[in-house]
Formats: C-alpha cells, sequence, structure tokens
C-alpha cells in the first residue's frame, strides 16, 4: 500500500503504450492466443535497468518473434489474442509475483542491476500498472468466449533462445503441459509428422512452476490449452514468421476441429444419460 502523504510516480506515463494490446476483440472462435514476452519495451520511468539495448532485445527481453507469430497467427485463424507489450525485464507476467524470476536480477551471464534491490512498493507499481491489467484482459476475453456450448481453446505463444548458458538446444520447438493432453499429443504428433524436432516438455515442462499465465488462466477453467515453444533463429525475420505461420495454422484448425466435435460428444451422451 502507498505511504500517507507520499506521491507515487506512475511507472507508465500517459502517452505511453497500455500494458496489453487486444487483436481481433469481436471474433468468435471459441480459441484464444496469448504472449505474455511479446515486446522489448522499457518504461521511461525505468531508464534502461542498468542493461545495454543489446541486452534489451536479446532473449533475456523478450521472446523473439513470438509476437509477431501470435498476430500472425490470430489474423489468419480469426482468433483473438492478448500480447503483453513491456518487456519481460521490467516484470515476467508468466512467472507468480514471489518468484525471483518475476523480476529478474541475473540471467544467462548477465546482472540486471536496475532490478536489484527492488522494494515492496516498486515491485507492486510494476505488478499494479503491467502485471494484473495483463492478466484481467485475459480474464475477460475467457469470459467473452465461453459459451454454454463451448469453452474456448488456449494457446500460450513463447520462443527461447538457441543456446542457453552455453549449452545449445536442439529442439526446433517445444510443447509445454502438464495434466491435460487434449491439445498436446496431437499437436507434438502433427508437428512430429510435418518433420519437425519437437521436444515434449522441452526445453521447459509445463510441470514447473514457472507457467503462471497457463497454469492460472487455462488449467484453473480446465480449458483445452497448450505452450508453444519455437526457437528463435526459425522466427526472427518476417520470413520466418510467415513460413511457421503456414505450419501452424492448418494444424492449430485441426486440433481445434477435433475438439469441438469431442465437446459436442460429450455434452450429447450427458444430456441423454
Amino acid at each position: 500500500m502507498p505511504t500517507e502523504g507520499v506521491d507515487i510516480v506512475p511507472l507508465l506515463a500517459a502517452d505511453e503504450p497500455a500494458p496489453f494490446e487486444v487483436l481481433n476483440q469481436t471474433a468468435t472462435n471459441p480459441l484464444l492466443l496469448v504472449c505474455d514476452h511479446a515486446s522489448a519495451r522499457f518504461p521511461a520511468s525505468v531508464g534502461n535497468l542498468g542493461v545495454d539495448m543489446a541486452v534489451q532485445h536479446c532473449h533475456l527481453g523478450s521472446d523473439i518473434g513470438a509476437g509477431a507469430l501470435t498476430e500472425s497467427l490470430a489474423n489468419r485463424l480469426g482468433a483473438t489474442a492478448v500480447l503483453q507489450q513491456y518487456s519481460r525485464l521490467v516484470i515476467d507476467c508468466n512467472r507468480q509475483l514471489l518468484d525471483p524470476g518475476a523480476f529478474l536480477e541475473f540471467g544467462d551471464g548477465v546482472v540486471i542491476t536496475g532490478n536489484r534491490n527492488l522494494d515492496a512498493t516498486q515491485k507492486q507499481l510494476r505488478a499494479d500498472e503491467i502485471y494484473w491489467p495483463y492478466h484481467r484482459a485475459i480474464d475477460r476475453e475467457i469470459e467473452r468466449l465461453t459459451t454454454d456450448k463451448v469453452k474456448p481453446s488456449m494457446l500460450a505463444i513463447h520462443s527461447f533462445t538457441p543456446v542457453l548458458n552455453g549449452v545449445f538446444r536442439p529442439w526446433q520447438i517445444g510443447i509445454l503441459w502438464d495434466k491435460d493432453a487434449r491439445v498436446a499429443e496431437p499437436i507434438i504428433r502433427l508437428l512430429r509428422e510435418r518433420g519437425f524436432t519437437v521436444g515434449d516438455n522441452e526445453p521447459y515442462s509445463g510441470k514447473a512452476l514457472q507457467d503462471y499465465t497457463i497454469d492460472n488462466h487455462a488449467e484453473a477453467a480446465e480449458l483445452p490449452h497448450v505452450g508453444i515453444e519455437i526457437r528463435q533463429d526459425l522466427i526472427d525475420s518476417e520470413e520466418g514468421v510467415a513460413l511457421m505461420a503456414d505450419v501452424f495454422e492448418p494444424v492449430i484448425e485441426s486440433i481445434q476441429t477435433q475438439i469441438f466435435a469431442t465437446d459436442i460428444a460429450t455434452r450429447e451422451r450427458t444430456l441423454h444419460a
């Protein structure tokens, strides 16, 4: 809570972008795309967080290519997407707020000095102005897309660096999931059939705690869901984004058709039981 009599300077200036962007806000396709790390933008109020521009625009600052791919898929599929508009170095919206990674101080050999020794008020300000507005936007779109007939599916789009801490990662795509395999199993199969090296809970795991968006919004509501990680060298250009959108568009459409048919059949069996 703010200290009585002390003015708290806003994190975001009035002329800066909102903390999130919603694409296709009137779409009725029961599919929601989210991108937690779509932008490398810093609010002016935090300066450069003690890092140079190269760090801000590398994999530490954002998921390279993920925002562009999310936007392309949303437009191709006629689906709603919610994209977070500030760097994960300011606050990581895919972490619980008590997770040290929510306000990253050190990563891949880099010290983020602007995040060291943040006090509770500074952290709360970032949460109030970026983290919670983004997550409330996701909640609103889930509520809008949920009907008596169907729950929306939710896909979280991320990207990963080909090399981390000096170790090369061989996967081209990673599919992250925990207890619900409705989307994970067919998407892994379809991508492998297309010749991709696909990690099943690699290079990260959907069973880990560092997966707040899916855990909080999709698992809790029993929505069909999956986390998608794409190696950044595959989507770090317009051509790469277009190629991966060509791959994912029919795969997602196929899975959505299967899920919708299964949900209809399940409801009919329940009604006639």
